[in-house]
Parts: C-alpha cells; structure tokens; sequence
C-alpha cells in the first residue's frame, strides 16, 4: 500500500514539475523565436498538457529507483544515527537550524533575481546547513559547556545537581580494594555514590575468571557493594549510559564530565590521566597517606623486625597502618621487637617509608 501511494505521490510531483519546465521554456527568448508570442488558447493548453503529462508519466515511471533510494537514505541515516549519542544528534540539529537560518537570511536579496533567485538559495540552503552541523559537532564540548552554564545560570539550587550533591563515581579497583566500605560509613563521603553498569559488567567477569586469584577479587568486589547497598545509610545509584568508548578508563572520564562527578579511585594511572583531562579524583592510597601519623626523625618507636632488608645488615618492620621502616642494622634483630629512633622519613607515590636505627645501638656508641 505504501509502495503504491508513494508511486503516486511522486507520479503527481513530475506532473506539477512538467508544468513548471514546460512554463520556464516558453518564457525563454530561444524559444520565443521560433513560436509566435500569441498562441490560441487551445494550442496553448495541448503544448502545457502534453508537456505536463509526459514529465509526470515519466516520473512516475522511474519512481521504483527514487523510492529505493530513499529507502537506501533511510536505512544508512538510521545506522548512523543509532551509532551516534543522543547529545551529539541533538548538537547535529541544532547547527543545521542555524545553518539554514544564515542561508536564508543571505538569499532573501537574491530573490528578485531571475535564475539566480530560485539556484543559488538552494545551494546556500545545502552548504551552510551541513557546515553547520560539522562545525557544531567539532564544537561539541564548548557547545555543552555554554549549554551548562546557562543551566546553572537559571537554576535555584545553585552548584546542585539532579543527585542532589555531587556524584561520586566508583571506578573498579577501589570496589575491590573494600576500604571504601569503612570510609563510607564513617560518612566522610557526601553525594551519591554512581557505580556505572560498565564497572558492574567488568566485576561480573573478574568473578567469573578461571584464575582462583582474580575470582575472589571479583566477588569480594560484589560483596562490598551489596554491604555498601545494604548496611550504609548512602544513596546508591546504578548509572547506564550509552559513552562511545572501550576502555573502562576512558568511559569512567566521560562518564564523570558528563555526570560533573568525582573519580574515586586507588589507580595511580587513571588518577594521573584524569588531572590532565581536568575531572576531579579521590584517591583512597592518597587519603590513607593523608591520614597515617606524622613521624619526625628522633623520635622513638617500638617495631618488630620480620624480615631482611635490600641492603646489607638492613632490617624490615611494619606499624600497624602498614607502614615500612627500614632499621639500618636491624638484621640481626629479625623476629625480636626492638626500640627504634626514627633518622628520616621518605614519601612515595607507594606510601609512606620511615628509616630508622636501633636505639640500642644509639645508647652504646653513646657510651
């Protein structure tokens, strides 16, 4: 039924084109010398008929390739726009509409003219439209930001989102990690926290693995969400949005410009990358760093030595935060607790690592 009215449809087309083309070559000088400027009115109505007739059977005629074409154009324009996001399809229409205001307000004094009046404003039409919508999308981001910040600018609520706060996006490694767990119902953390169904189908694989290692990290990784879904007082918000990119890294950055959020992560490389693309990150290893006490070289610890140091003679103890101390001379202390004086304190991306000496041995070079 469709194929039928579209025949006819464009059947009709050629009919009203014919009588335009049959119309436009009798107001022509060429032609006006061979036929004379007064024709009888039956002459007359044969010459626009007949012209009319044979440019709509014609169309009509040819009109299975027109609507294959179109059916070609629709199928390519859906692919293309099912590929594309709904920000940048909606950036597209609005450069077009700017395109072809532009072309019309230039071909409004080009009106009066003859042929040029109907050509050219076609051909502005087409050009600005679709240079409109290049420039649009390669002006994307400044687009949205101007878009933003008009928001902001009629919104009430000030600096506040549709999350009532400022979203916190959970990347993969500090799921895992779980001490978000604790930092979460201590309730340092404000917002919503997002965990986008990206993250959720990278944990689901993680649990799945063959490798007994990765397993366990994966499903502790689900258990430390459900305990956070559970037993924290905290909004908890699974996030699926379409982001065009494939690594978790990549769409985890998108994810929070889009979202205007924060990166909780413990990656040391994703922190890094994220300050260059200006998304702001909490990082947990930075947090608990933050946290450890202050150690100042002189003063006196109690550590038990465990282990063997890098160095000759060194020994290795920890505190109970983790932390390494390095005792210079503390080989032979390996299982027994010893006082220690602290002689320096390194800072590392890693962590914190005090260096230190045996107060035993400080008293005897003392004496």
């Amino acid at each position: 039924m469709f194929y039928k009215i579209a025949r006819g449809v464009i059947g009709i087309l050629g009919l009203a084109l014919g009588f335009e083309l049959v119309k436009f070559l009798l107001s022509l000088s060429v032609f006006q010398s061979f036929v004379p400027s007064k024709l009888p009115y039956l002459t007359t109505t044969i010459i626009y008929g007949a012209g009319t007739l044979i440019v709509g059977i014609i169309f009509y005629i040819v009109s299975p390739v027109f609507i294959k074409w179109a059916r070609d154009f629709e199928q390519w324009l859906e692919a293309k726009l099912q590929n594309m996001p709904i920000d940048e399809i909606l950036i597209g229409a609005f450069g077009l509409i700017i395109g072809l205001i532009v072309a019309n307000l230039l071909s409004t004094p080009l009106y009066p003219i003859f042929i040029v009046g109907k050509i050219v404003p076609i051909l502005l039409n087409l050009f600005l439209g679709y240079l409109g919508i290049r420039i649009s999308l390669k002006k994307k981001e400044e687009l949205l930001n101007i878009f933003s910040f008009m928001k902001k600018l009629g919104s009430q609520k000030g600096n506040k989102n549709e999350y009532g706060g400022i979203p916190k996006i959970l990347d993969t490694s500090v799921i895992i990690d779980g001490r978000i767990f604790d930092i979460c119902k201590t309730g340092f953390i404000e917002g919503p926290l997002i965990i986008p169904s990206f993250v959720l189908e990278e944990l689901r694989h993680i649990a799945d693995s063959s490798d007994t290692l990765k397993r366990n990290r994966g499903r502790r990784g689900l258990d430390v969400l459900n305990r956070i879904q559970n037993e924290l007082n905290i909004k908890v918000e699974i996030v699926d949005k379409h982001i065009d990119a494939t690594e978790v890294d990549t769409k985890l950055l998108k994810l929070a410009q889009m979202l205007k959020g924060k990166i909780i992560t413990n990656d040391y490389n994703l922190n890094k990358v994220a300050e260059f693309h200006r998304v702001p990150v909490l990082n947990i290893n930075e947090l608990s760093n933050a946290v450890k006490p202050i150690v100042l070289p002189g003063e006196e610890m109690v550590v038990q030595i465990i282990k063997d140091g890098k160095e000759a003679g060194q020994g290795v103890g920890y505190l109970d935060d983790g932390t390494m101390i390095v005792v210079d001379g503390g080989k032979k202390f390996i299982g027994s607790t010893i006082e220690v004086l602290v002689t320096s304190v390194l800072q590392t991306a890693a962590g914190r690592m005090i260096f230190a000496k045996p107060k035993q041995a400080e008293q005897e070079k003392a004496i």
